[in-house]
């Protein structure tokens, strides 16, 4: 009886006790290279957003920020690499947007996307821009829509493959617009702007940086943005939803970490992460990639991406969109 009270004891002081030492553990993290997984090839925009913090993270803490590129599977090859990591913080996740519409298309995934990674810290979000070839008799949002409708299947729309974030924003865009539009898909956005550019399809959903050369230089024409308001990027463009109401998607960067990484860690990054990105001389570095700087604690980011998920999951149903 006196040994049952004793082992008792000792498993109710356990979390007490432990407590300063995951605390203290954070207080000195980082003390070894913290590796930093980017789900795409070399020079995507995750790609270089990773390496402009991994700079910035290493001066302020004195230890390597090693980027480890691991593109695939719309990015659930490097998804799952970080799920199954050691909780530790020293492995983290630099994905998009196309993160959570890669996990709305999937019924199944050898990670738990709600249990085995959690969010540290938004980067930065940007809209998207609808442009069109110049051969389509389209000037506004209002005309494409219309065009549309009176030549059912005959647009054809370019993305950077089927599950990506500009696949499902240009097919919420023909949900709520009610028109019937045919998807082609690339490999990436490059080989698609070419194609577009070249008239081989009519228009595509895309993210600033890509085609806004193309749009000054008068081979594309932009019709409008996809955030809900106007963008300070490009003010003088008007938005999808002035012509379908609530019309709102958009390309977003953030880190992610193992579902079991000690809170204490978890707020450590996001912290210096945030004061990173809050510097006056990030914001024309994310400018460059499309992006505004989003500070948020870890629970609002985490529970951004479990809303977006379920946002892409009906969009998914509605329009059976697969893998």
């Amino acid at each position: 009886m006196r040994l049952t009270r004793s082992i008792c004891a000792f498993a109710l002081a356990l979390p007490t006790a432990a407590a300063p030492y995951a605390a203290a553990w954070a207080q000195d993290y980082p003390l070894k290279p913290i590796r930093v997984v980017v789900p795409v090839a070399p020079a995507g925009s995750p790609d270089v957003l990773a390496r402009l913090l991994a700079d910035r993270l290493r001066d302020r803490w004195g230890q390597p920020v090693v980027i480890e590129n691991r593109a695939g599977a719309g990015q659930m090859i490097g998804a799952e690499l970080v799920a199954k990591a050691a909780p530790d913080g020293y492995t983290v996740f630099l994905p998009t947007g196309t993160y959570t519409t890669s996990v709305a298309i999937r019924s199944s995934l050898p990670f738990d996307p709600a249990r085995d990674l959690t969010g540290v810290a938004m980067v930065g979000q940007g809209p998207l821009m609808l442009v069109v070839h110049p051969s389509l008799p389209a000037r506004n949002v209002r005309e494409l829509v219309k065009l549309a409708k009176a030549r059912p299947g005959q647009i054809h729309y370019a993305t950077a493959g089927t599950g990506s974030i500009i696949h499902f924003a240009t097919e919420a865009l023909a949900a709520d617009a009610g028109i019937d539009i045919v998807h082609v898909p690339y490999k990436s956005a490059s080989p698609a702007v070419t194609d577009l550019v070249g008239g081989h399809v009519q228009m595509m959903v895309v993210s600033l940086p890509s085609v806004w050369p193309q749009v000054k230089a008068g081979r594309l024409r932009a019709l409008a943005l996809s955030s809900l308001k106007p963008s300070s990027f490009a003010p003088e463009i008007p938005v999808i939803a002035d012509t379908v109401p609530g019309f709102d998607a958009g390309q977003w960067w953030g880190v992610l970490a193992p579902g079991k990484t000690p809170p204490d860690i978890v707020r450590k990054l996001n912290g210096e992460l945030n004061r990173i990105l809050a510097s006056e001389d990030m914001r024309p570095r994310l400018a460059d990639q499309g992006a505004e700087p989003r500070l948020m604690t870890p629970e609002a980011f985490t529970d951004f991406i479990r809303v977006e998920i379920d946002k892409w999951r009906k969009i998914a149903q509605a329009r059976n969109i697969k893998p």
